[in-house]
């Protein structure tokens, strides 16, 4: 622990443990890398750590192709990041961060399991982008040093997170939490522990109405899209978005804030139930609103 000017006592974070290892989770740990922490990932199969192994390099070689990284850096940064399937390797960790699927129970089973294994000052962090952390944070013994930390996509990229404080968490845990973004060179916000935060609750209905646009035939995908890009100014039209955030990750979030606020803006689609029911998650799954190879 240290102590600040203003007497808070927050955690000093040099070890992180990230459990999931896929887009997110492998971008999440390439950030922490970076930016010169030891990173110890966590996936529950051999061959999901392979893949977030592999996954994580191809980024890593990316940036060095784009000129973002040099050499010498990705390789220092490849090597502060370790490897496992058990959990209890990540005991000596300041902070853990979850980046599993968007699943209550499956988030709250690796919460309830991690509160067991972390040292009693250690951070519990979810990415979550729609699961109340309150619920998360409840299921431990230390509801007071869990937050949320909602990273974007692709994270070694987006500079924007949001801090979610619970109920339950503290004004430490707050400010380690602050200081840890602003460590990793991101832009923290603040929001409430509401179902959607900031950006999902103002995105996730613009990204529906865009399906809902294509499923009713008011406009092809290709004029949904270009419209948005060249009438609007946005970088990206909506369903080229929603390939990749992943159609499932939408599904979930919307499912999260609909049952949460009852709004008929936020129920999904059939279209996008439809899709997510046959694998078409996006560019995760090679095909989604538009086909990847």
């Amino acid at each position: 622990m240290t102590a600040d000017d203003g007497g808070d006592q927050t955690v000093k974070i040099a070890r992180v443990g990230v459990v999931g290892c896929g887009q997110m989770g492998a971008g999440i740990a390439e950030v922490c890398a970076r930016s010169g922490l030891d990173v110890r990932v966590a996936e529950s199969a051999p061959e999901l750590l392979d893949a977030g192994r592999t996954r994580l390099a191809a980024s890593l070689d990316r940036a060095v192709g784009r000129g973002k990284l040099d050499r010498t850096d990705r390789d220092a940064a490849a090597a502060r990041v370790s490897y496992t399937t058990e959990l209890d390797d990540l005991a000596d960790c300041d902070l853990v961060i979850e980046a599993v699927v968007e699943d209550e129970g499956v988030k709250t089973d690796i919460f309830a399991a991690l509160d067991k294994v972390l040292g009693p000052a250690a951070i519990l962090v979810s990415n979550t982008s729609s699961i109340p952390l309150v619920t998360l944070a409840v299921a431990t013994g230390r509801p007071d040093r869990v937050v949320g930390i909602h990273f974007f996509n692709p994270a070694p990229v987006q500079q924007l997170v949001e801090i979610i404080p619970a109920l339950t968490t503290s004004p430490d845990t707050i400010r380690s939490a602050d200081r840890f973004a602003r460590m990793l060179g991101k832009h923290p916000i603040r929001a409430q522990d509401r179902a959607g935060f900031v950006v999902n609750a103002l995105l996730v209905p613009y990204l529906l109405a865009a399906i809902r646009m294509v499923e009713a035939g008011t406009a092809s995908r290709d004029d949904i899209d270009s419209g948005m890009v060249l009438g609007c100014a946005h970088p990206m039209g909506p369903l080229k978005l929603c390939d990749l955030i992943g159609l499932d990750t939408i599904a979930a979030v919307a499912a999260s804030m609909y049952e949460e606020f009852k709004e008929p803006l936020y129920a999904a689609p059939p279209l996008l139930r439809r899709m997510v029911a046959a694998g078409k998650f996006g560019r995760k799954a090679a095909a989604g609103f538009y086909v990847y190879t």
